[in-house]
């Protein structure tokens, strides 16, 4: 069986973020595999270098939750309901920088309770 690379890429192209994101979990399932994965992986290689002493914590999606996540974007960030909703739209965004570990990490846990995928930096 041939794949059609440039059909299934123009679908993709048309799909919202949610159907691209149920297509991620649906994959993952299937397959049992993780997209997060290689990210964690090139995290922790990078770390073993050196000791971080400043962490930027980036969201990469909100995920299902949307609406949870831009709570708490807005409780952290000190945005308007309005802006914290413009950059959970525009994810992947640096939403702090400069925070040490557990500081980075409490907000890591908060953000992916709700759903949402962060990344240390």
């Amino acid at each position: 069986m041939a794949l059609d690379t440039a059909k299934i890429i123009e679908q993709l192209k048309g799909a919202s973020i949610l159907e691209l994101n149920d297509l991620v979990h649906a994959i993952e399932e299937e397959f049992g595999v993780t997209a997060a994965a290689p990210v964690a992986a090139a995290g922790a290689a990078g770390g073993a270098e050196e000791a971080k002493s400043s962490f930027d914590v980036e969201l990469t999606s909100a995920g299902t939750e949307k609406v949870k996540v831009i709570k708490i974007v807005k409780e952290v960030t000190g945005a308007s309901l309005l802006d914290a909703k413009k950059t959970v739209d525009g994810a992947p965004v640096v939403l702090k920088e400069g925070l040490s570990e557990d500081e980075a990490n409490e907000l890591k846990a908060k953000l992916e309770e709700v759903g949402a995928t962060v990344t240390l930096k």
